[in-house]
């Protein structure tokens, strides 16, 4: 019993560390691939998201700033030792005139599109309650970008339009998965016997009689 509980402690700690580097990975913006989108070329699923948000109008655009701001002050530390404006995320991101972009470049990647949402989404409840969506989403998108870019063989050759997959989308899958919570113990637990009914001697015997 000890090494079954030492074995769901160990799965319900890799879960939850795994949930928080898939949070900080999705939310800091660490660049897992590069797919044309409507506001350019996308290498996160948060600007993926953000850039289909914004076109539609589905939610308030601070809203949307506020998942991309945490990914800008980062990536301005990285590059230039500076914090962005909260008033220039929209263009900093080239998120200006995505509402004036064809709606075929969401469309023809339905799969990253989905799976980013998953991911976002997954990120953030992850953190309370790891769970499968974040593994949905991952699995979405590396499903999307094979297709796009093997089974489907695209005939532009143009290297700023090509789609490329980063080394860092094998930790974000990595993550993904082992966010997922095993149940160890209910995996090695044995069913319990059904009992068998028997016929009463009593009532077998009155008819004898």
């Amino acid at each position: 019993m000890a090494i079954l509980s030492s074995k769901g402690w160990t799965s319900t700690r890799i879960s939850t560390i795994a949930s928080r580097v898939f949070f900080f990975v999705i939310f800091l913006q660490i660049p897992l691939f590069k797919v044309p989108c409507r506001s350019g070329m996308c290498t996160t699923p948060i600007h993926v998201t953000s850039s289909q948000l914004i076109a539609s109008d589905i939610i308030p655009v601070p809203v949307v700033k506020t998942l991309l701001f945490p990914g800008a002050v980062v990536h301005g530390l990285v590059k230039n030792l500076t914090i962005p404006s909260w008033n220039n995320l929209v263009d900093i991101y080239n998120l200006t005139s995505v509402k004036d972009a064809p709606v075929a470049l969401d469309l023809k990647r339905l799969e990253v599109l989905a799976g980013s949402y998953f991911c976002v989404a997954g990120a953030l409840i992850g953190i309370l309650k790891p769970g499968r969506m974040s593994m949905f989403g991952t699995l979405l998108i590396v499903w999307g970008l094979v297709k796009e870019g093997i089974l489907a063989r695209p005939a532009n050759t143009d290297p700023t339009q090509s789609i490329y997959v980063y080394p860092t989308m094998l930790l974000a899958l990595v993550c993904a998965f082992a966010s997922v919570k095993y149940d160890i113990k209910k995996a090695m637990r044995k069913p319990a016997p059904r009992p068998t009914a028997k016929p009463l001697q009593s009532s077998s015997k009155s008819k004898l009689k």
